[in-house]
């Protein structure tokens, strides 16, 4: 086959006598022109190419006929009786001669070349001898070539030239752009013309079928649906479809047919007459048909080689420019395409081709710049995305598209993308304009996305292969890991990129091979990465990977390094894509999965073991629970496995290690004491506001009477149980657990100083850092779990296990004969009890716990007992002195708590009391002074009832008001009937 660029390959100087060896494409690259359909647009109308073409002729041939008749000066290869209209009496209405000459100015520049050997020449060159008689046959003329080249038949050509000739004869002086071709040779061509009826039918209907497509599918002008001309035209080609028309000149069909014709291909966007007929000139239909004349360029028997009479036939072929509405933009778009699909569908091989359609994609890159016509902008945009679609396609893996053989087609298909890319992103795109030009280089960006699109490809294909290796030596002894083989390839494959595609992407991206082995960098990492979080231990075979990857990177960097010497910022970048392998690091992150392992073992250990612990004094001789025991066994024997690894960085990894441990003692502590809870959960339910007197049964504001008194409303969360394991016994385990836990920190924090002396990878520095070695959140952890455990055992004693000497006994009825004794007697049992147990460190902290819940349940007692109770003034001297009893118990002549601790506790209590001995009116003026300067103006007009803080004072109103309600007596009882509408007796 001949090649376009003989003397003019890529990358070979025009010097040289050799053409290059051109390899072709590996058969995955390979594309058949069914993958490339044309961009330049799809025709609504049902017309074949042979049909395009056919017309195209006739359009070439009209626009050509008043060409002068001189003939080519080469002779044809075919016989005289092959040659097309030699004899004919009509040929010479395009008898224009063309010289072919030796250095075409068309070619020339995009470096076509003709074919160039006797055995292949161009349908307008033949030999003396090619008639077999000896005798030289004539030359061809321009219409000639065109015919042959086109396929059309000497019969058909001739008919056509006569036609057209008749057509001239009778329109003397008119252009042909003003002539409707198709309408004009249906009148003059007859079925008598044809030798075949079914021919002429058949013509018939393509010559409609094309009207239809120039007037009505694709009319150069917008079409208005209602227009009756299309209608009308519509009608006749529809009909003549099933019987064909006839078409004479004064028959009634045609001047209808010529009557909605010329209307539609009259038309223009002012209403004036236009001295052009529009028929040919929409698109896609003129730039299909163009297509058609453009492919006539090249040689029929040599398909990617242009004929000798190039120029030639190019100056003819523009000459339909005027019917197809079209112009040098439009034509340099059509003609790259052409040259660029021929490339494709000849087999890759011509590198001249591709080098064609690239410099003449440098022509539409010159006119996307200064046409801004809509029309041609869509053109443009589907025809460069078809050419940067299929380079994409190849570009995107070009490992798998080229090697050493065929790089040079590389470097072209290349350039072709990196071409059109430009001028869409450039010229077409709305975002592009939008932003600064400079801050975006399309062919960097380009090159970059192939560049890594293809070496993630190759990566993914060589480690497939690596693990096939791997495991067809599973078998063998000390046979090498997936990774290690891995790393050997990827080395192997960045070698090769940076000898063989590196240099031809250099030219469009300086740090190429940079780029390429940062890609692979990247892509090996993450490859490490999901290998060395796959495994627990340091391992074999993880020793063979990091070594093996140590080594790829160290290549990598220096190819990387190599490459950017002369970069603006010395290659900064691309190192920075390449985060390092670091073996170091790598055992890190194992040391990191084994520390998480143990400490998610010793979770789930606390999890197990305190579900089962029953924290029952008799079960724990010693005071505290034997899972505090084991818990502390298992966190030295994981500091001592530790200190065992065989790493050079246990001071690195040991604040890890303690944060995992303290994290989990912390996670022990919060088990040890959840479901024990709180204050609030052993506090009564606050009950209704109530007035009362004695013996009445008592109600909250607004509801009806109960038929018998209620006891305030316990928790229902709060176990009943003495022995489960929230009774008291267990809280004091607890408590017990945690304050021993908290001796321990000490004792371990030295033992890890011990164990980091005796490491060979400790320094003199490692032991500056004391923050390291401790424990920070068990210890806080432990201080809060004793306080919030001490706590909820007071309240749960003094409200829940002392509740009935308490809240449902302590003054109900006749306060003298209901006082606190019951109360403290049990209490002082329970004081016992726990003073035996805990821990002697938390004994004073418990018992002041229970103090302060004894004060508050006292004071709940008097301003929120519900209506079984009722004080008079009276009274007052009972309640100061149980108060007086309850102090005592806790001082204990002086062996109990300080008396400083209890008169702290004891404020509220001693600011509150003398409340009930004092006067009903007193109250009551203090009570409305209080209320108005709480709530101001809206107290003016009537006392609003203030809310249950719940955080007793003399000068807070709800405490005065409580006091109020349980008065037992009449000046209480007619306030709280005038201000709140209380009854007298309930």
């Amino acid at each position: 086959m001949a090649h376009l660029f003989r003397d003019l390959s890529l990358g070979h100087s025009k010097r040289d006598t050799t053409p290059p060896t051109i390899m072709p494409p590996k058969p995955s690259a390979l594309s058949s022109a069914d993958d490339l359909p044309s961009p330049l647009g799809q025709l609504a109308a049902n017309l074949s190419d042979s049909d395009l073409s056919l017309t195209a002729f006739e359009i070439f041939v009209a626009a050509c006929r008043t060409s002068s008749g001189k003939p080519l000066s080469s002779v044809p290869n075919h016989s005289a009786a092959n040659s097309p209209g030699q004899n004919s009496p009509n040929s010479q209405a395009l008898q224009r001669s063309i010289t072919s000459t030796a250095a075409s100015k068309v070619k020339k520049a995009f470096g076509l070349k003709s074919p160039g050997s006797a055995s292949r020449k161009s349908p307008g060159s033949g030999s003396a001898s090619g008639s077999g008689q000896g005798k030289p046959k004539r030359p061809l003329t321009v219409g000639e070539l065109m015919r042959n080249q086109m396929r059309v038949s000497e019969a058909m050509d001739s008919r056509v030239r006569r036609a057209l000739l008749r057509i001239s004869a009778g329109q003397v002086g008119r252009r042909i752009e003003s002539v409707v071709v198709p309408l004009e040779l249906l009148q003059q061509l007859k079925a008598s013309d044809f030798t075949d009826q079914q021919e002429y039918v058949e013509w018939q209907k393509r010559t409609l079928k094309v009207l239809e497509a120039g007037l009505i599918l694709h009319p150069q002008m917008p079409l208005d649906k209602s227009n009756s001309a299309a209608q009308r035209l519509r009608q006749i080609i529809h009909a003549a479809l099933d019987k064909p028309i006839e078409t004479g000149k004064n028959t009634e069909s045609m001047q209808v047919l010529r009557s909605a014709v010329m209307s539609l291909a009259n038309r223009s966007y002012d209403g004036s007459y236009a001295d052009s007929c529009h028929w040919a000139d929409g698109i896609p239909l003129n730039l299909r048909l163009y297509e058609m004349l453009l492919q006539s360029c090249f040689d029929a028997n040599d398909e990617s080689s242009v004929i000798e009479e190039f120029d030639e036939l190019m100056e003819q072929i523009k000459k339909t420019w005027g019917i197809l509405g079209l112009n040098q933009t439009l034509h340099n778009l059509c003609f790259t395409w052409v040259l660029f699909h021929r490339f494709v569908v000849t087999g890759q091989l011509d590198l001249e081709l591709l080098s064609a359609a690239d410099g003449q994609l440098a022509e539409v890159a010159k006119d996307a710049k200064t046409t801004k016509d809509a029309e041609y902008s869509k053109v443009l945009s589907s025809t460069l995305t078809s050419i940067l679609g299929w380079a994409e396609k190849r570009l995107l893996a070009y490992h798998e598209t080229f090697d050493r053989g065929n790089v040079e087609t590389m470097q072209g298909i290349v350039s072709l993308g990196v071409a059109a890319a430009k001028i869409l992103v450039e010229d077409i795109s709305n975002e592009y304009r939008r932003r600064r030009r400079n801050d975006v280089n399309v062919a960097r960006e380009r090159i970059e996305t192939y560049i890594r699109s293809s070496l993630r490809t190759a990566f993914a294909q060589i480690m497939e292969k690596a693990d096939s290796s791997r495991r067809a030596s599973k078998n063998q002894p000390n046979a090498l890991p997936v990774l290690a083989i891995l790393a050997k390839d990827v080395g192997s494959l960045a070698i090769n990129e940076k000898q063989v595609f590196s240099p031809i992407l250099k030219r469009w991206h300086p740090l190429a091979a940079g780029l390429a082995v940062a890609t692979l960098h990247s892509c090996y990492g993450n490859e490490l990465k999901q290998f060395i979080s796959g495994i627990t231990e340091l391992t074999p075979d993880a020793v063979q990977v990091l070594r093996a990857a140590d080594q790829l990177e160290k290549d990598l960097v220096q190819i990387a390094v190599e490459d950017s010497v002369e970069s603006d910022d010395g290659g900064k970048a691309i190192i920075r894509e390449m985060p390092p392998y670091e073996a170091e690091g790598a055992i890190a992150n194992l040391v990191k999965i084994w520390i998480k392992t143990r400490i998610d073992r010793l979770k789930e250990w606390v999890d197990r073991n305190l579900q089962q612990e029953v924290w029952s004094p008799q079960a724990n001789q010693e005071g505290y629970a034997p899972s505090a025991v084991d818990v502390l066994r298992i966190i030295n024997e994981t500091l001592d496995a530790f200190f065992q690894l065989p790493i050079p960085m246990h001071p690195a990894m040991l604040p890890e290690v303690m944060n995992g441990l303290d994290k989990c003692l912390q996670y022990y502590v919060i088990k040890a004491k959840s479901g024990c809870g709180s204050r609030n959960t052993f506090l009564p339910t606050m009950p209704a506001l109530t007035r009362c007197t004695i013996g009445s049964k008592f109600q909250g504001f607004g509801k009806k009477k109960d038929k018998s008194p209620n006891p305030q409303k316990r928790n229902p969360q709060v176990a009943t149980n003495g022995d489960s394991s929230s009774g008291i016994p267990q809280f004091c385990v607890r408590i017990n657990t945690l304050q021993w836990i908290l001796g321990e920190f000490d004792v371990l924090e030295k033992r890890i100083i011990t164990l980091l002396r005796n490491s060979e990878s400790a320094h003199v520095e490692d032991f500056s850092n004391g923050l390291a070695k401790k424990f920070e959140l068990s210890p806080a952890a432990c201080l809060e779990g004793i306080q919030q455990l001490c706590e909820a055992a007071a309240y749960r004693i003094v409200f829940h296990d002392l509740g009935h000497v308490l809240l449902d006994s302590l003054y109900v009825g006749d306060p003298s004969s209901s006082r606190i004794e019951p109360y403290l007697q049990e209490l002082e049992r329970k004081l016992m009890f726990i003073s035996d147990t805990v821990h002697e460190k938390i004994r004073t902290r418990i018992v002041t716990e229970i103090m302060r819940a004894s004060f508050d349940g006292f004071l709940l007692v008097l301003l929120a007992g519900g209506p079984s109770r009722a004080f008079n003034r009276k009274d007052s001297q009972i309640i100061e002195d149980d108060f007086k009893f309850l102090k005592e118990l806790f001082w204990a002549n002086g062996d109990g708590l300080p008396s400083e601790l209890i008169d702290k506790f004891s404020t509220t209590a001693r600011s509150i009391l003398p409340l009930f001995r004092t006067d009903t009116e007193t109250l009551i003026e203090q009570f409305r002074r209080l209320t108005m300067e709480t709530y101001k103006s809206s107290a003016r007009s009537k006392l609003p009832l203030p809310p249950t803080s719940g955080q007793w004072n003399p000068s807070e109103p709800n405490t005065l008001l409580r006091v109020l309600c349980y008065r037992n007596d009449e000046s209480a009882s007619k306030f709280l009937k005038k201000v709140y509408d209380l009854p007298k007796k309930l």
